[in-house]
Order: structure tokens, then C-alpha cells, then sequence
């Protein structure tokens, strides 16, 4: 029997749909139990709040800026999944590298500096594969970022 690929996709659609609705579900629970902090909910469909917020205007990354920074990656019930010891520290190239897809954006929103916990939906981290180690298959996470240092593309570096 052959099935119809407008069909399939549609299935597909409709269940992708309801686990995304089920991990909102769960994010926004983990969001109401943490009373220490305000989340913003970010137009990629990431959450966030400021752990330490620089004022005033400093420097963002842009794209082909190099950046330092830490992390740490968590399940929804604050479990560490890999520690940021155990990560290290990260040079990352804005926009020219993979990593996770809510931290390729958050990290262009941050200061040096400043560090920001990322409540990301699998969607927006390691999807319907995981990490192939620690992370399960549509499996939100937590990130707490710390933006260390960026080297500007434009900057003569010596």
C-alpha cells in the first residue's frame, strides 16, 4: 500500500504541533515555579531571563564576530545534562558555525559580560534527533550563557 506524501506530511505536521504544544506546556510550568525571575519570551520562540545585565550601550556580536563564552545545559527539572565545567569554555563564530539554534540567537542579543538563562523548546536546541549522547529526542533544555568576551570582526587583533 502506498501512502499519499500530502497525507504523511500532514500527520506529520499535526503531531509536531501537539508535541510542540505539550513542551510549551512544560516550559511555561517551569517559568510559573521559578518566582526569582521574569522571562521574556523571544520572537524565535525561546524564553530568557538576565542572571547579570549590562546597561547602557554596549557592543553586541554581530556576524563573523568570534566570541568566548560558557554554558551549561539542563533538563526542565534544573538536572544538569553537562555541566559547564564539563563543557568548558566555547569560541563560537557568529552566524558561520552550528550550535544550538535559540543560543545562535540569544548570544547576538548579549553584552560581555553578561550572563542569561535560556529556557529553549527541542525545536529550537537538538529536535527530533537529541544530541545522539545525553539529549533525548524532542527534549527541552535550560542553557545558562555567560558572554566572556567578543572579538569584533573589524578589530585589528594582534
Amino acid at each position: 500500500m502506498t501512502v499519499k506524501t500530502s497525507t504523511t506530511l500532514a500527520t506529520t505536521v499535526a503531531q509536531t504541533k501537539v508535541i510542540n504544544k505539550i513542551e510549551e506546556q512544560r516550559i511555561l510550568q517551569y517559568i510559573a515555579l521559578d518566582s526569582l525571575h521574569t522571562y521574556t519570551v523571544s520572537s524565535s520562540g525561546f524564553w530568557y531571563t538576565y542572571n547579570h545585565k549590562i546597561e547602557g550601550d554596549a557592543y553586541t556580536p554581530n556576524a563573523n564576530d568570534k566570541v568566548l563564552i560558557s554554558y551549561d545545559i539542563k533538563e526542565l527539572n534544573n538536572e544538569t545534562i553537562y555541566s559547564t565545567e564539563e563543557l568548558g569554555e566555547k569560541e563560537y563564530v557568529i552566524d558561520k558555525e552550528d550550535f544550538i539554534t535559540a543560543l545562535q540567537v540569544g548570544i547576538k542579543m548579549m553584552k560581555e559580560g553578561e550572563s542569561i538563562t535560556f529556557v529553549i523548546p527541542s525545536y529550537n536546541a537538538y529536535g527530533i534527533v537529541g544530541d545522539g549522547n545525553k539529549i533525548g529526542i524532542n527534549e527541552s533544555i535550560i542553557s545558562t550563557v555567560t558572554l566572556l568576551k567578543i572579538n569584533q570582526t573589524n578589530r585589528n587583533e594582534n
